[in-house]
């Protein structure tokens, strides 16, 4: 008997590149036509059969069913058999005896053998029985021939349709349960009937469509047999229903069960839940229920039903929480392995009905957004040559929004250049009309007050502080804190590292809805923001009461003249934000329903007289040219914020205000005067008076129980803080930085909640008091700066939470030793504390940290470090330290990660620094006598600076360290050769990562075979070269790179950069995938100005960062590297630029054994090769290893190579 083939039918059956499976255009009335012998199969597995294809809706003719009664059957079948996609004929012991059934089949192969859509099941025959005619098969036949004598050209036309029939792939009966071929035949079909949509196959071009994919499979995950709830959300027209109707064709095969509920929020609220609901039950039953008539009874019946069978269930546009718990109610109402899934516009639903499993739509990128433009603009991937920036400007509008690329790409099809700057302007003043009614659904959808708020957002206040927005909306009477979070939930709006944002198809969405107000007369609206608008208003005083919020934001100081009567009719207004308009004059007039003002160069000397707001909550009024507040104004609703500066020269009398919450009156430099009831304001939080320089004094006390933050910084005549009475618990921080005080009062020891102490460049600050001890809530103390402050008080340890502390710049020589037995303490800085001489500075250093070498028998030394085990930074530079200061045990810190010792005297560090095993940064600037280096802790994020440490001759062996940087040093290149052998000495080639050299210099060596001038350079790479089986190691470059001619880029005070620097981009091509950057991970920075001179950046890139699995497959063939200079500061204050680039391939020999023999140069001693020596000049030096593929990296061998078979034992170059 001949095998059955069964792995060449599931090859054929499932390949998506198979014929069968493309999908057509054609719509079929059958998925499946139904061949079968009655009597066979029909009560049996026939019948079975059917049930399973309807329950995944695949729509099944059956030849007994489905036709009028009656009626001749033949041409009704004909009909049938062509109008179906697929046959599915059931190959019986008995379907041979049947001429009716042979007829069938000659039809269905008539029909069907050139689309290739037959499938044959052998139920309990055996397939060579079939296509040799045997057994019953035979018989059948012997009866046909003696029956139709004179036709047998029909028996051969069966004959032939059961001998092909039989050669089709197909399933066999044999040896198998019913139901695990009937579930293999229906999920066969079923995927036959519903091709799964690809990128390239779907019609609708789904652009970014993968990543979604991919991100809802694994929020799915299928194979897991629990029940789960997937939300999918964002704002309308993103495609939340096309990615879940995506989904839904790609996986609803694998459910029992499986319904698409469209449009919920409409349907709903037209025909009412208990309608869908009868449609999910129809769905579910395949047949017409009972109506539903009311929603309980549906959901029972949904539960009842549904709760022990496998479904998917996709509830698209829910608007409502109700529509979900009658829908889809809870875990319960599903079978094992089933899967909800249900997007919505308003987050909230989902976190209400406990959905943590969801998934945010957001826009297209800038690639994707122009891709789908193109292809409604253009029918093409990218678009015309001639409309490129045109066609940016539509894409810049959209915002990545999926709706409106279409919309706008659709509508621009095959138009000219004119249209498309027409349309342009039109979309800028007018939303479209379709983008406009989707997104105002969400709007619609809102209460009164959410509407409110979100028009004020729109208008406003985007891009502003989340908190700061709050805090004026509040002012401004509404509930804002929970209405922010709804429009968040409802997609409206969101929060982007603190600040509140929002797309701008829904910001002009809220603007259109407040010029719908008034096309024609801006001032009969309720909101103005655009600055042409708003003058209008003010110069024709043609303003009104429907008008309760003005905002005008200049970007400079602008003059204009105005009716000064023009506010007398916006007698509703609440919200008056002008920052930088000039007025000529004052307003007669304001409206005292204003909740909040913030008028920038308020031209008047007062307020008007008539102005008495009764719910006044914040007022600002900076570059005004107010003198004084407030003559005959009631101000007692004032509660929030009063803001005031420069002219202002007293403050006024606080006691009708005790509302009031936050006072700055930040640089008022005339401000002399301040009136004592300032100190009694129960409710004020915050105090500042920065920089207000003209205030010699302040109240004696102040008794201010809700005071959070005091600021006094700058005020460089006040010489005497006032004293702290009562309950001032709440104060955390307390700014004296730059104050003329000579002491701090004893009462401070009230101020028991105390987190943050600024004493910073206090000049005449004598001592500290004993009380500062008692604050045990203190974190940050810094008396920096103090440089008359020579001691400070003992009991140090109780400052439980102190954790940093800066004593930089100060006189104090003998730190008490309890200043280190805080088990806190994370920052010290003594950086400047010069001391004595030698002999008194070991004693300096018994503060506690360390035994000294040779100690002084005066000092005494601390012999345990355990209370400093929270150390992360030590700042000892411009200390004195000589040879022997810097004790054995510096080791015993465990947590010590920054150690700044530059600008000392010492030969050579601790051997036991290698024991600082958290350390990342070591920094030995200017240690002019340090000759050596010791071992440094195995640490691959370690940072060693030297720069200017002239006699360093000797460095770790090996070399351990990621990142060092060597200055002025006369044997620099020997060393920088040396070092860069020993570091890549035992360690295999294709391990190492990337390290770089910064070095003087001017010529580029001849070495870099490939050399262009400008910033970048193409590497073409050989015809053998893989990452796997060549011996490309990777690319040796080089760039040169000078300082900007002009001199202004310099001068390094006038400019805003404090780095600058160079960072190296490749571009990678590839023959079918294209070209993809990223960045290189060498980046050089330097301080703006450190370079003076001509310089090399040379570095070595191992080919292992261009991972073969992202780029090889894409026909990796070419690498364009371009290096670019940045800097921290306004892009025309580049300090650097580049003037030529080169490169080289780096090959690996075969002698895989010698790892311990590797260098970049060759020869060494090759003129071309030599790096240029300058006795002023900086040599730095980058370096990383990762041993991701390699264990023991390291070598004992040999610590240097001397001779040039050494060097090029193990590389070769290209």
């Amino acid at each position: 008997m001949e095998r059955w083939d069964r792995s060449r039918f599931q090859r054929e059956l499932l390949d998506g590149s198979a014929s069968a499976s493309a999908p057509t255009a054609r719509r079929w009335k059958y998925d499946v036509f139904l061949s079968f012998r009655g009597e066979d199969t029909r009560k049996g597995f026939t019948d079975h059969l059917y049930d399973k294809l309807q329950w995944r809706a695949i729509k099944t003719f059956k030849d007994d069913q489905g036709l009028e009664r009656g009626t001749f059957i033949s041409p009704e079948l004909h009909s049938a058999i062509k109008e179906s996609q697929f046959a599915i004929v059931v190959l019986s012991p008995n379907y041979a005896s049947s001429t009716w059934c042979l007829s069938e089949l000659a039809m269905i192969f008539q029909c069907m053998t050139k689309r290739g859509t037959i499938l044959p099941i052998f139920y309990n025959v055996d397939p060579s029985d079939v296509r040799h005619q045997r057994g019953t098969f035979a018989e059948a036949f012997t009866k046909h021939e003696k029956e139709h004598k004179e036709n047998m050209r029909l028996v051969d036309r069966w004959r032939a349709s059961l001998t092909n029939v039989s050669n089709l792939a197909g399933w066999t009966s044999n040896d198998r349960y019913e139901t695990e071929l009937i579930k293999e035949v229906v999920e066969a079909i079923w995927k036959k009937v519903h091709p799964t949509y690809t990128l390239s196959g779907s019609t609708e071009n789904l652009v970014g469509i993968d990543f979604r994919l991919k991100y809802i499979d694994m929020l799915l995950f299928v194979r897991a047999n629990d029940v789960r709830f997937i939300g999918i959300w964002g704002m309308g027209g993103m495609g939340k229903t096309t990615l879940a109707r995506l989904v839904y064709e790609r996986i609803s095969h694998k459910f029992r069960v499986s319904s698409f509920l469209a449009n919920i929020r409409e349907r709903s609220s037209k025909s009412g839940l208990a309608h869908l609901q009868d449609q999910l039950l129809s769905l579910i039953l395949k047949e017409k229920t009972t109506q539903v008539w009311d929603v309980y009874s549906g959901s029972a019946m949904t539960k009842n039903l549904l709760s022990n069978k496998k479904v998917l269930l996709i509830l698209d546009d829910v608007d409502e929480l109700n529509q979900l718990e009658i829908l889809a109610g809870k875990t319960d109402w599903f079978g094992p392995g089933s899967r909800i899934i249900v997007t919505t516009r308003n987050e909230r639903l989902l976190i209400e009905h406990g959905i943590d499993k969801t998934y945010v739509v957001l826009g297209l990128n800038d690639d994707q957004s122009l891709h789908l433009f193109s292809l409604k603009a253009f029918k093409t991937d990218q678009p015309d040559d001639d409309y490129v920036e045109l066609s940016k400007c539509f894409v810049d509008y959209a915002g990545g929004h999926p709706l409106a690329l279409k919309i706008l790409g659709s509508s621009l099809y095959k138009r000219g250049q004119d249209a498309w700057n027409s349309a342009l302007d039109k979309v800028k003043k007018a939303p479209n009309a379709v983008i406009f009614e989707t997104l105002k659904i969400s709007y619609d959808g809102l209460d009164e007050m959410e509407k409110k708020v979100f028009l004020d957002v729109a208008c406003f206040h985007t891009g502003n502080d989340k908190e700061r927005v709050i805090e004026i909306l509040e002012n401004c009477g509404f509930c804002a804190r929970i209405v922010i979070d709804v429009l968040i939930e409802k997609s409206l709006l969101s929060i982007l590292d603190g600040y509140v944002v929002m797309h701008d198809l829904t910001q002009e969405m809220g603007w259109e809805i407040v010029r719908q107000e008034s096309y024609q007369e801006p001032g009969r609206r309720s909101r103005l923001w655009l600055h042409n608008e708003i003058l209008h208003i003010f110069m024709k005083d043609t303003g009104t009461e429907a008008t309760e919020g003005i905002a005008l934001r200049l970007p400079e100081l602008e003059q204009a003249q105005w009716n000064p009567e023009s506010f007398s009719k916006i007698c509703n207004l609440k919200f008056l934000q002008l920052h930088n308009l000039s007025l000529s004059v004052g307003p007669k007039y304001l409206s005292n329903a204003l909740r909040f003002i913030d008028w920038s160069w308020y031209p008047s000397e007062s307020l008007p007289q008539n102005f008495q707001p009764a719910e006044l909550s914040e007022l600002s009024l900076h570059h005004s040219k107010i003198d004084r507040l407030w003559s005959g104004m009631k101000v007692r609703e004032l509660n929030k914020r009063l803001g005031l500066d420069k002219n202002l020269t007293a403050t006024p009398d606080f006691t009708g205000i005790q509302n009031l919450e936050r006072l700055v009156l930040e640089s008022c430099t005339n401000l002399v005067e301040i009136h004592p009831s300032i100190a009694v304001l129960k409710r004020l939080k915050i105090l500042n008076f920065r920089n207000c320089n003209g205030i010699k004094s302040l109240p004696s006390a102040l008794e201010m129980e809700s005071l959070e933050v005091l600021v006094l910084s700058g005020c460089s005549k006040l010489k005497r803080v006032p004293e702290f009475v009562g309950n001032m618990k709440k104060l955390s921080t307390l700014s004296l930085d730059g104050a003329a005080i000579q002491d701090v009062p004893s009462s401070i020891d009230h101020l028991i909640g105390l987190i943050s102490l600024d004493l910073k460049d206090c000049k005449s600050l004598l001592c500290l008091p004993t009380a500062i001890c008692s604050l045990k809530s203190l974190k940050n103390l810094n008396v920096s700066g103090c440089s008359k402050l020579e001691t400070i008080s003992e009991n140090w340890e109780k400052i439980e939470c102190l954790e940093e502390l800066d004593l930089s710049g100060t006189a104090i020589r003998e730190p008490p030793s309890s200043l280190f037995l805080m088990k806190s303490l994370k920052v010290l800085s003594l950086r400047g504390c010069k001391g004595p001489p030698l002999k008194s500075w070991h004693s300096f250093l018994h503060f506690g940290l360390f035994p000294t070498k040779n100690p002084d028998p005066m000092g005494f030394a601390l012999t345990s470090l355990d209370y400093l085990y929270s150390l992360s930074k030590l700042d000892l530079s411009d200390c004195n330290l000589c040879e022997g200061a810097i004790p054995d045990d510096i080791g015993c810190l465990p947590s010590l990660e920054d150690l700044v010792l530059r600008g000392n005297d010492f030969v050579s560090l601790p051997a036991s620094i290698r024991w600082l095993d958290s350390l990342k940064f070591l920094n030995l600037d200017s240690c002019k006598s340090l000759q050596e280096l010791p071992d440094l802790p195995s640490n691959e994020e370690l940072t060693v600076t030297t720069d200017d440490c002239t006699c360093l001759k000797v460095l770790p062996h090996p070399p351990n360290i990621s990142r060092l940087r060597l200055v002025g040093n006369t044997a620099r290149n020997n060393m920088i050769f040396s070092m860069l052998q020993q570091f890549l000495q035992g360690t295999p080639p294709f391990v190492i990562h990337s390290f770089n050299i910064v070095t003087p210099g001017s010529e580029m060596p001849e070495w870099f075979n490939i050399q262009r001038a400008g910033d970048s350079i193409i590497v073409t790479l050989p015809d053998d070269v893989h990452p796997t089986r060549s011996k490309l190691m990777g690319f040796a470059l080089c760039a040169v790179f000078a300082p900007q001619e002009n001199p202004a880029a310099l001068e390094i005070d006038s400019l805003e950069c404090h780095a600058c620097g160079i960072k190296c981009l490749s571009t990678v091509t590839g023959s079918m995938s294209g070209k993809t950057s990223l960045l290189v991970e060498g980046v050089y920075y330097h301080k703006a100005g450190q370079i003076q001179s001509d310089h090399l950046w040379l570095l070595y890139l191992s080919f292992k960062g261009y991972d073969p699995r992202n780029y090889w497959k894409g026909g990796f063939h070419q690498i364009e590297f371009s290096f670019k200079t940045f800097c921290s500061g306004p892009e025309t204050n580049k300090c650097l630029k580049l003037k030529k680039c080169g490169v080289r391939l780096v090959k690996a020999e075969d002698d895989d054994n010698s790892y311990n023999s590797i260098s970049l140069y060759e020869p060494m001693e090759d003129p071309h090769c030599a790096l240029p020596e300058s006795a002023n000049a900086e040599s730095a030096i980058h370096m990383k290893r990762t041993t991701e593929h390699f264990d023991g990296a390291g070598s004992s061998g040999s610590s240097s190579i001397s001779t040039k078979e050494s060097v090029n034992k193990r590389l070769k170059y290209d």
